[in-house]
This record gives C-alpha cells, structure tokens and sequence, in this order.
C-alpha cells in the first residue's frame, strides 16, 4: 500500500482525530486547555514512531509578554530523523480565536460532519493542517517509504495574537534545526504561499474630560471626540488606494494596503448620565511586501496627531500592539518548485505562487535564514461562525505532504 492509498484507507481516522482536537477549545485569548491540546499531539507524535519533547514557556518570559502566566504556553517539537542530508521543519499552530454566535452544529466546539465537510472552530485554522501533517508522516512510516529529507515539526502556541510565545519563542531559543520551513497555513488548493503581508496594531486612546451630563458643556466628550477623529482618518485611508502604493504578486494580482479601525474599542462611560472622558480604539493595518513597518507606523501615527490636532480639548495617546514586517520568499526558489511539482502530482493541475494577505508564523522561520513556504487545507469562514473544511481537501493536503516528504528539495 503506497501512502496515498493508506491516507484514503484511514480517512476516516484521519476525520476522527481532527473532531477530537476540535472538540479542545485552545481558545487564544487567553490560552485556554493548551496542555490539553499539546498531550494529545505528543501522544499522537509518539504513536507514529517520532520523538518528542514539550517545551513550556518561562512563566516570566509570559508576563514580559504581556499575557497572564495563570495560562503557560506549551510548544511541542517531534522529529524523525533518517540520517538526510537536509531537513525541512514543518509548522503549525493549535491555538484558536475566540467562537461566538449561532452555529449549525450544536456550538463551535461541538465537531459535525454534514455533506462531506467538517464543521467545527480551528478545522481549517489550522487543526486541519495539522490532522493532515500527522496524517502524511503516518503514511510513509506504515508503507516504508523513507522521506527525502529529515522531518522535524512544532506545533505551537499563540499564532492568533501574533505568535512570539509559540514560533517565535523556538526561533529564538535554536529549537529549530532545519535547512526549509513550511507553515501549514497560508495558501491552499493549487496555491502555495510564498509569503504574507505585515501587520501593525495599534491602540489609540482618546483623553477629554468628564462631567455629569446634566452639566455636559463642563466636560469634553471623548466619545464624540473619538468618533470625529475616526471620520477623519478617512482621509488617511482613501489615501492607500492610490496605485503607487500597489503591489502585484508573481501570479498578476494587484491590491494596495489596508486599514481596519475599530475592531476593539471601548471607553469610561458607565452611566447614561455621564460624559465619558476616555475613549478608545484599536487600528489594523497591513502592509504589502513593498512596505516597511517603521515608515508606515511613522506616517500613520503622524495622520492620527493630525488629525486630533484640530479636536479641542482633548488629547492622544498611541499604543502600538504588535508590530510584523512584511515576509517574501523567492519565488523561484527550489523549495517552492519542489513543493509546486507535488502539488500538481497530487491535484492534477498547476500550481500557483500567492502572497498570503493575512499574516502567518512563516516570518520568523524566514528571518532565522530558512527559506519557506506556506500551505494547509483550504478552510472556510475561518475566524467566523460555521468554520469548517471539506473532508476531500483534508486527505487531499495531506497526500500533498507526503508526495513531498518523498520527493524531496533539490538545489
């Protein structure tokens, strides 16, 4: 039985598995169940036949972080090592965002099959990537075909706010020991990502002054101070549009950078008898391969300020939250080719090179020095009310790891 056989032998194990991890609600804020999720994967790992070893995050290097320790961080590292010349490390995360609303099945955390998908939150960002990752090593090991390369992977913590206590924490520790990366998220289908844009965010607070509202001209409204200034960031972000901003990718497609407010906002008022002297709101701006974060914070930070400038009374206070360059891995590069021949192999059709829009863990692996690539299950309404993958492109993604296990990077 060669792997791709024994992939659709097994799907159904395959399926099952994904609906246990699933069903541990990994949910990033604030860390919930990690180790749960993390025992369950080592056990798996060492089912296979790789080795395996926890890493839990320094509780001190949690708070400098800015995260509760009451919830440690947990990052798994399993390897099989076949005495190969080179070795390709393959990430992917567990954690998920936050599930609300009415779902289909039960609740977000309730795994169903319907019609051939899979519904569930984290099924295909990314517990999918990750159920079809084992799912490949457990093919070669059952049919006896020896991968090209060494295999080593991390299933990590904390990509959902931004990822320094789970990929980043093992780059920078030297826990990784790879010559490639491919982060199992990104890209799907006939796609591969060969990177994704930056990302900064920001939190800006508005300070007025506050008052009883039977009195309000006593005060200054930060509410509707705060929603001026937002009407006047508009100008800011019509600005973007503009095509010298553009970027076009290797595959033709053009967009320009984007700017989200008001994903988060909040303020003082606690009574509908007060003028609130303290609003807020976050800012979500992504930035395009051609940008760099310390230009583009300048520039929107600078917008903000004068913005406020012609507000009376009030004052602006800028935060910035997190803060990822854009990443870009040459297109031309032997491991995109490689993993672009099994792709094709697999799926019978040509691959394609994408710039991700959102962003993955793939910049740190690429700021260690290890070229890489993005790809995982095509997910639908990820981060949204019924999350859920189709069942054919789980087993699809994993014979597509596989073929590459086998075929291997040549330089």
């Amino acid at each position: 039985m060669n792997p791709g056989q024994h992939i659709d032998v097994n799907g159904k194990r395959t399926v099952a598995r994904l609906a246990e991890l699933v069903a541990i609600p990994t949910v990033n804020p604030p860390g919930s169940h990690y180790r749960e999720a993390v025992d369950k994967l080592r056990q798996w790992c060492g089912a296979i036949g790789m080795s395996t070893a926890v890493h839990r995050v320094p509780d001190q290097i949690v708070s400098a972080a800015g995260v509760d320790p009451a919830y440690p961080r947990y990052n798994l590292l399993a390897r099989w090592d076949v005495g190969a010349a080179r070795t390709v490390h393959f990430n992917a995360h567990y954690d998920v965002v936050p599930a609300s609303g009415q779902w289909k099945f039960g609740g977000p955390f309730d795994p169903s099959v319907e019609k051939g998908w899979m519904y569930g939150r984290g099924s295909g960002d990314m517990k999918g990537s990750i159920v079809a990752l084992l799912a490949a090593v457990e093919a070669l090991k059952a049919s006896g075909r020896q991968p090209a390369f060494n295999i080593e992977c991390s299933l990590t913590a904390d990509e959902e706010t931004g990822g320094v206590l789970g990929a980043g924490h093992i780059v920078a520790e030297g826990l990784v020991n790879a010559d490639y990366a491919v982060v199992c998220e990104g890209a799907a289908g006939t796609r591969i990502g060969y990177g994704h844009n930056g990302v900064l965010w920001l939190d800006v607070q508005v300070i007025g002054k506050p008052a009883h509202a039977a009195n309000p001209d006593a005060g200054v409204n930060a509410f509707v101070m705060m929603a001026e200034l937002v009407h006047r960031l508009q100008s800011y972000k019509k600005r973007l549009t503009a095509s010298s901003r553009n970027y076009t990718d290797l595959n033709g497609d053009s967009r320009s950078p984007t700017v989200s407010i008001g994903g988060v906002f909040g303020g003082s008022g606690q009574k509908v008898n007060t003028v609130p002297g303290n609003a807020s709101f976050s800012i979500d701006r992504r930035l395009l391969p051609n940008e760099r974060i310390g230009g583009v914070e300048e520039e929107l930070r600078k917008s903000i300020h004068g913005a406020a400038s012609v507000l009376e009374g009030i004052k602006v206070e800028i935060k910035t939250l997190l803060r990822i360059e854009p990443c870009l891995v040459d297109g031309d590069h032997a491991l995109p080719t490689a993993f672009a021949a099994s792709l094709k192999a697999v799926r019978r059709r040509p691959a394609s090179l994408k710039i991700t829009t959102g962003f993955t863990d793939l910049h740190y692996f690429v700021a260690a020095g290890l070229p890489g690539i993005g790809y995982g299950v095509d997910g639908r309404m990820g981060h949204g009310i019924d999350e859920r993958v189709r069942v054919n492109d789980l087993l699809l993604t994993a014979k597509t790891y596989a073929n590459f296990m086998i075929r291997g990077v040549e330089e």
